[in-house]
């Protein structure tokens, strides 16, 4: 691991986030009020254990997990299902894999400089959004 991710996170753009929420089966009248969100990220790392923190004003998700090892991930607030979920690097990208209904669900996190991109995929869908670090 080469990489530290850790900091505060505003959003600067997204792409395709509605076809990504449509995937997921999650109804317009939701889908058009993440599509209004900015979400803020935070992310701690220390050593194999994070914690990555989105906040907006609708609603927070919290993921804690140790790199490398399965877990039960609790999309309740999401998408209203569960998955088995592993996190691990891959070169500098922290990548994240997530078995369940939905085929090839999973999200990438990368850093640019003082920018944070979010790849996230279901199906054959992808969304992506870009953050700028503020502290």
């Amino acid at each position: 691991m080469s990489v530290n991710l850790s900091g505060y996170y505003k959003l600067v753009s997204q792409v395709n986030m509605d076809a990504y929420l449509k995937a997921l089966d999650i109804n317009i009248a939701l889908r058009k009020i993440v599509c209004l969100l900015s979400p803020d990220k935070e992310i701690i790392q220390n050593g194999d254990q994070m914690t990555i923190r989105t906040l907006t004003t609708f609603r927070n998700y919290v993921m804690e997990f140790r790199l490398g090892t399965e877990f039960r991930e609790d999309l309740g607030a999401i998408d209203g299902r569960t998955c088995m979920t592993t996190v691990n690097w891959e070169g500098d990208k922290l990548v994240c894999v997530q078995k369940g209904e939905k085929a090839n669900r999973g999200w990438k996190h990368w850093l640019e400089g003082e920018t944070l991109h979010l790849e996230m995929t279901v199906e054959d869908v992808f969304c992506k959004q870009v953050f700028k670090k503020t502290k």
